[in-house]
């Protein structure tokens, strides 16, 4: 055994080496939420401007049963017998999911939207519903991802594991320009490379808490037409802020260009881990036979979760039959919190950094009409170890933007959430980001000018 060497030795005694790993579980983007829930749990006193999670004063523990005992009462009015209902909530399901006509209608009452159930496919959550499309849609090392940046982690990390290249197009202050797409799509095109599709979330997205407007959503859909690409639309806030939402990508695709990512993790709740993909793109196989593109994810998702849990889908679609279909109702109330939370985080915003003292200091941030976040730049560089010095010197969390960039970009940047945060926790959370702010940006100075 004297030759043997070390490396071999450590297999020997059970160990694994990190670089015979995928590369993917050395990328920092798989790290970002671990990070925040250990700073989270390492500080619970502190206030907490991470998590883009709803509200849990919405939830009533009660409702779950209301829910399934609504959709198990729609089974029997459908004609199921007590044996067909027992088997559609204890056994496997569909791969494709058994809610899909259910889904469907709503789309149909609530967003415009007119798909056929065979056209979704019910997922565990839309980050399930990323890996799908993903993986059916590259199909070789020369086609690559564009993603809006900064961006949902969830896609790039999704994008990493499967060995998918990502093109950042970065979004201007004002958010999305078809030109800049444009540019990018053009430019991958020279270097050899397919852009296949394009990602963003248009309505108060994650991270950046921008809208694209409806000029915007037009050129678009007219870019991806013509230079033959699709669209990954992915929009979970829109029905949990206020006002009336601006039509979706998908509710204004006329040539098929757009798959539309569905969650309701923020509409209904997070638990049931229920999303799914509207997939209407027809395929075309050698002998000319054609399917929908839903099929073939589905395909895939036998091979990934075999289905969406049974019990689950019950839950959330007890919830949509209750609210005819319109998630706009059911979460009347809760846009209106969102709404209003968001205001008041604007106000104290203000109100402690006012204009003048915020551009002494350099300090900016937008001013989004919904959804759960907004942004900050400050005039220091912030990574990992300022948040914890924030979270352990000054009691608040926030999360750095640069994780939200797949290049390099938003050192000077901090996500807010405040969907998770009653308005006391917000008062008294951003007092504490502004002394935070304040301190850190005096320290930056003085160190900067020795």
């Amino acid at each position: 055994m004297a030759g043997t060497t070390v490396a071999a030795q450590t297999r020997q005694r059970g160990h694994l080496e990190m670089a015979e790993l995928h590369g993917s579980v050395s990328e920092p983007v798989l790290d970002t939420m671990n990070f925040l829930n250990e700073v989270t749990h390492r500080y619970p006193d502190a206030i907490s401007f991470a998590p883009g999670r709803p509200y849990d004063g919405f939830f009533d523990t009660e409702q779950v049963f209301t829910h399934i005992r609504r959709y198990l009462d729609h089974l029997a009015e459908q004609g199921s017998s007590p044996a067909d209902i027992r088997t559609a909530l204890y056994q496997y399901g569909p791969t494709a999911g058994q809610i899909r006509q259910i889904v469907a209608d709503s789309l149909r009452a609530d967003e415009a939207t007119d798909v056929s159930a065979e056209s979704i496919v019910v997922t565990v959550g839309a980050q399930e519903a990323m890996l799908l499309v993903l993986r059916a849609l590259f199909a070789g090392p020369d086609d690559v991802l564009l993603v809006s940046s900064p961006c949902y982690v969830g896609i790039t990390g999704a994008a990493r594991l499967l060995d998918v290249a990502v093109r950042p197009v970065e979004e201007r202050e004002d958010g999305f320009h078809a030109a800049d797409l444009e540019a990018a799509v053009l430019a991958e095109r020279a270097r050899g490379r397919r852009p296949r599709a394009f990602y963003v979330v248009p309505d108060h997205s994650n991270p950046s808490g921008n809208t694209m407007g409806p000029k915007a959503r037009e050129e678009l859909l007219e870019l991806a037409e013509r230079h033959d690409f699709l669209v990954l639309e992915d929009s979970p806030y829109r029905q949990v802020s206020p006002g009336t939402p601006l039509p979706t990508l998908k509710s204004r695709d006329r040539a098929r260009r757009v798959v539309h990512l569905g969650s309701y993790s923020k509409t209904v709740f997070p638990g049931a881990r229920v999303g799914f993909v509207v997939a209407d793109q027809r395929v075309r196989d050698a002998t000319g036979g054609e399917r929908l593109l839903a099929d073939e994810l589905a395909k895939i998702k036998s091979m990934v979760t075999v289905n969406t849990s049974s019990l689950s889908q019950a839950a959330v679609a007890g919830a949509l039959l209750g609210a005819r279909g319109r998630l706009s109702e059911l979460n009347a109330e809760a846009a209106a919190y969102y709404g209003e939370a968001m205001r008041e985080m604007l106000r104290r915003l203000d109100a402690r950094l006012p204009a003048a003292r915020r551009e002494a200091l350099g300090v900016r941030w937008n001013e989004p009409s919904g959804g759960f976040f907004l942004t900050m730049r400050v005039p220091f560089r912030v990574d990992n170890a300022v948040l914890t010095t924030s979270a352990q010197d000054f009691g608040v969390i926030w999360t750095p933007m640069a994780h939200f960039y797949p290049g390099t970009g938003g050192h000077h940047g901090i996500r807010l959430s405040i969907s998770y945060l009653t308005p006391a926790e917000i008062d008294e959370g951003t007092a504490r980001l502004v002394r935070f702010i304040e301190a850190h940006s005096a320290s930056h100075s003085t160190s900067g000018s020795q």
